[in-house]
């Protein structure tokens, strides 16, 4: 993901966790909060909850994969924080983006969002 398209600082990141709007699924949890820029922002976290650094690591590369398929389609002006559950470990990338997919939809983010 090209860095203009990231969190960086992590005043932002903990502004989003703070007073962003939640949407959970068992897999990944999607905080969202708007911003003043022309483009959406996002952060990634998996805590020791989830496993060991090598299970960490691995959980933040299949949501940086998801998320990454599904960025032209998000609205601009947002900042996201991603947050990885343990059981997004035992799963492969097309059920993660499935499930940031429904976070997205529920969170009326997705360009392609119809009201059913």
């Amino acid at each position: 993901m090209k860095r203009e398209f990231r969190l960086t600082r992590s005043t932002d990141f903990q502004r989003v966790r703070r007073f962003g709007k939640s949407y959970a699924h068992p897999l990944v949890v999607l905080k969202a909060l708007p911003n003043e820029l022309d483009r959406t922002r996002v952060g990634l976290a998996a805590g020791k909850s989830v496993g060991k650094a090598v299970e960490r690591n691995r959980a933040k590369r299949l949501m940086r994969a998801a998320i990454t398929t599904l960025l032209p389609r998000i609205t601009p002006g947002y900042d996201l924080a991603l947050v990885a559950r343990k059981p997004i470990l035992e799963v492969k990338s097309p059920q993660v983006q499935e499930a940031l997919a429904q976070n997205l939809r529920r969170a009326k983010l997705l360009k392609d969002y119809d009201d059913r």
